[in-house]
């Protein structure tokens, strides 16, 4: 009589240590995705930071661009008010399209484009776009782990009684996925 309860107390313990273990997987993989962004968020707060630079130096060079300054000053308000990593995404990739088109700007300007200042702020942008690009991956990738292990058999399971929820990615706007082009003609004189 004892054998059956010992083979019973044995199974419903290796199936409550089962579920632990899956649990404490989507709590790790959910935790990853935070952190990720966190990374993000941070490599973000310090080019906005270097922006505001960029804008004061560029200001005295392109008083009639104001308009395109000043949204640019806007947009970063936005993204410091937002809050949440999807709210944060859209204020970012709003963000990408003004600084794209403030590039666009700049290489309007050849005495700006000299400018010691302005190169150094130039590359420090620079730098930081390549982390923030490496870290979008990254956490991109976390976003794929999670999903794919609150989709997965018997994860799915206490994931859907836990209320984890399938999380988004972070997209790039179509403008930085676009083909550049070089016209190197044109820049001859």
């Amino acid at each position: 009589m004892m054998t059956p309860l010992i083979v019973a107390v044995c199974v419903v313990a290796l199936l409550v240590f089962w579920g632990i273990s899956i649990f404490n997987n989507l709590v790790q993989v959910r935790e990853n995705i935070d952190k990720a962004w966190k990374n993000i968020d941070v490599l973000l707060q310090q080019r906005h930071d270097e922006l505001i630079k960029l804008v004061d130096a560029c200001r005295g060079y392109m008083k009639h661009e104001r308009e395109l300054l000043d949204g640019l000053t806007k947009l970063r308000t936005g993204y410091d008010q937002a809050q949440g990593s999807e709210e944060k995404a859209r204020a970012e990739n709003e963000l990408n399209k003004a600084t794209l088109r403030l590039r666009h700007t700049w290489e309007a300007y050849p005495d700006l484009k000299a400018s010691a200042n302005f190169i150094q702020l130039q590359d420090r942008v620079g730098a930081l776009e390549s982390s923030i690009s490496d870290r979008r991956e990254f956490f991109n990738d976390s976003v794929n782990i999670y999903n794919i292990s609150i989709k997965r058999f018997p994860d799915l399971l206490l994931a859907g009684v836990s209320g984890y929820r399938v999380h988004p990615y972070l997209e790039i706007p179509d403008e930085k996925k676009a083909d550049v082009k070089l016209d190197f003609e044109s820049r001859r004189a």
